[in-house]
């Protein structure tokens, strides 16, 4: 099943199922009005989802309506939580290697992650507005998992069944703020501005048995102007998976019905796959050729995230966005 939410309807959207190829929805209003709502009463609310998707396949929902990916806002155009991890370590150790830093053994036990921005988030073709070039524009393209209500201190194993909805994210960065704002040893504020979200989310189950230990095993494509980034392998050089996540940012606190769990940066040992930030790009030519050579991002470029199944098929749809300036 995937599921979106239309630009209409207030600002947390109206839900929509979507068809398989993409192409077509149907209004949920008669199930839940919102994302939110549904996820709130995952239980219940589900299986009628499942009952409308059905019946869209089969051509017989009414009210069915040709799909405008430019007609999506977010899937959750706002969540009560968004918690991102750094699930792959290779994008960690090169960082650090290129600073002349050691990995600290506790990263390969306990995972990193911060407390994101959840207030809003950019639609698949919202443009991302920022202020200045020389904030260090860079994209990260990474998947998100969606929870129903996690109770505090889950196990993996039982923060596994929490997970509902599988998608993407482009967690938009302000590189050459970051170390400012790290180095006063209180975490990210204006180096991480909104992030965007694949057009549709879907259920674990629409991923086949590319879904399995809780880690999508398909590689995440990103292009910039058009031309090939990288395609790293999202189930490859994984250290944690999104059940081991979950239940980290859940040890001491539960999580509430829509939050939102990140991935981090996909990346793998082989750089040959190409990156998913210009951050890891630039530190692979650093340890490479001892500076970078390839700049951030300029206002005007445009990038697009998308992950295709084994038969080529977009899955969730792409985040296609272009860097334009916020004018005051």
């Amino acid at each position: 099943m995937k599921l979106g939410s239309l630009k209409e309807g207030g600002r947390d959207g109206t839900l929509v199922v979507v068809s398989r190829d993409l192409g077509r929805a149907v209004r949920a209003t008669g199930i839940a009005d919102t994302l939110q709502r549904a996820l709130e009463d995952w239980s219940n609310t589900a299986p009628r989802l499942v009952a409308l998707s059905e019946k869209l396949a089969a051509g017989e929902a009414e009210g069915a309506f040709d799909l405008d990916p430019a007609a999506l806002a977010a899937p959750l155009p706002r969540a009560y939580e968004f918690v991102d991890g750094s699930a792959y370590l290779p994008h960690v150790e090169r960082v650090r290697r290129a600073r002349g830093a050691e990995v600290p053994e506790s990263f390969y036990t306990d995972p990193l992650m911060y407390q994101a921005v959840s207030a809003g988030f950019y639609g698949p073709r919202d443009p991302v507005r920022v202020p200045s070039e020389e904030y260090g524009i860079d994209l990260e393209a990474e998947l998100v998992v969606v929870t129903d209500d996690v109770p505090m201190a889950v196990t993996p194993e039982q923060a596994a069944g929490h997970i509902q909805l599988v998608g993407l994210v482009n967690d938009v960065s302000l590189r050459n703020l970051i170390p400012g704002e790290l180095a006063k040893g209180f975490g990210f504020l204006q180096s991480k501005p909104r992030s965007a979200l694949s057009p549709v989310f879907v259920t674990p189950d629409e991923l086949g048995d590319a879904w399995r230990d809780s880690k999508l095993h398909l590689p995440m494509l990103t292009h910039v102007n058009g031309k090939w980034f990288g395609a790293p392998e999202a189930g490859v050089d994984m250290q944690f998976n999104f059940a081991q996540l979950v239940a980290h940012a859940a040890k001491t606190r539960p999580l509430s019905a829509g939050a939102i769990v990140g991935s981090g940066t996909i990346a793998n040992e082989d750089t040959g796959l190409g990156a998913s930030c210009f951050a890891e790009q630039r530190t692979v030519e650093t340890l490479r050729d001892g500076k970078p050579s390839t700049p951030f991002m300029s206002f005007g470029d445009v990038v697009r995230i998308e992950m295709l199944d084994r038969d080529g098929n977009s899955i969730f749809g792409a985040i296609e966005q272009r860097i334009e300036r916020h004018d005051s």
